[in-house]
């Protein structure tokens, strides 16, 4: 599980980080002022990379947070199993099997030999698109 810290101040819509245990893609990200008592505050709306989940956090805007290391790569299709789908990367020729994607669009151009991209983000493969 690769994991590198960043604080909230530093992170912008479209950038990701771990919220609740799971990966989330931030949405939004509204930084307040310093006021007289207070430390500056980061309202954060995200949406969960694994369940698609919207969450919202509050928190100071120095505050350390973990972000996933995601690794992006190419891989060919090699096998249709049903639920699952078995994939060869392109560059260690390493093969196993991932999920077929939810989204019935990307499903639809899953085919066998099809190029396509997958993300690694804390142990667990995803397909992300088809090239």
């Amino acid at each position: 599980m690769s994991i590198k810290k960043a604080v909230v101040k530093s992170l912008k819509p479209g950038s990701y980080f771990m919220l609740e245990d799971e990966p989330c893609r931030i949405v939004s990200i509204e930084k307040s002022k310093p006021g007289k008592h207070g430390a500056a505050k980061a309202n954060i709306t995200a949406v969960g990379f694994f369940t698609g989940r919207k969450r919202n956090a509050i928190m100071p805007a120095d505050r350390m947070v973990d972000v996933p290391v995601i690794d992006k790569r190419s891989a060919t299709i090699i096998a249709d199993l049903g639920d699952n789908l078995s994939i060869m990367d392109s560059e260690s020729y390493e093969t196993f099997e991932v999920e077929r994607p939810t989204d019935q669009e990307l499903a639809s151009k899953t085919v066998v030999n099809a190029e396509i991209e997958y993300w690694d983000v804390m142990g667990k493969k995803v397909i992300t698109r088809v090239k």
